[in-house]
């Protein structure tokens, strides 16, 4: 007798079977993985070390419109590096 787990296991590998990646795709899903990693990183560091320096100034609008410009900044490489993930996933 299957639990309730491996019975939902079952009709969700029926409706959308699992896709196997070639060891290629993982070095490359990998590689950026960590090349998109050090671009957030790199924005990251410019724009904080820019807040700072608006903080310091007194120019708060500065600041929240930095903050903004960061998540903006990390949503937009997030969803680029997304796409390119598919692609490779579905064999370019």
């Amino acid at each position: 007798m299957k639990s309730a787990y491996e019975l939902a296991m079952d009709r969700l590998s029926k409706s959308a079977p699992t896709v196997k990646i070639s060891d290629e795709q993982k070095k490359q899903l990998a590689e950026l993985d960590a090349k998109y990693a050090a671009k957030i990183a790199e924005r990251e560091i410019f724009l904080k070390k820019e807040t700072a320096a608006a903080a310091e100034k007194g120019d708060f609008e500065a600041v929240a419109q930095m903050e903004k410009q960061l998540i903006s900044t990390r949503r937009s490489l997030q969803s680029e590096l997304e796409e390119k993930k598919e692609k490779i996933r579905n064999g370019k």
